[in-house]
């Protein structure tokens, strides 16, 4: 990786780890003290099947994902997601 990018790319990693974190973290304490996780994903994916689909498609495809996702397997995945942005973006030359 350039020396150049470098600053740039862990800057991103970085704020991704400690957005989800915080964002998580956020949840925690105000969103979810005294509501079940299962319930309240379940009524959002509920209302998201609700709407038009012609307005929010992408919205609508992803419904059920939302209701059965694992946190942590999001967070991983998104991990795996800039570090594979970063990679391709500096592949060396040869």
């Amino acid at each position: 990786m350039p020396e150049d990018s470098r600053f740039t790319a862990a800057s991103v990693l970085v704020e991704y780890i400690l957005g989800a974190a915080g964002q998580n973290a956020a949840n925690a304490r105000v969103l979810w003290p005294d509501i079940d996780r299962v319930e309240v994903l379940d009524a959002v994916s509920r209302a998201w099947e609700e709407l038009d689909p012609d307005d929010y498609p992408f919205t609508r495809a992803v419904a059920d994902q939302l209701r059965e996702h694992d946190d942590r397997e999001q967070f991983l995945g998104g991990i795996d997601l800039v570090l594979t942005g970063i990679a391709a973006l500096h592949l060396p030359s040869g």
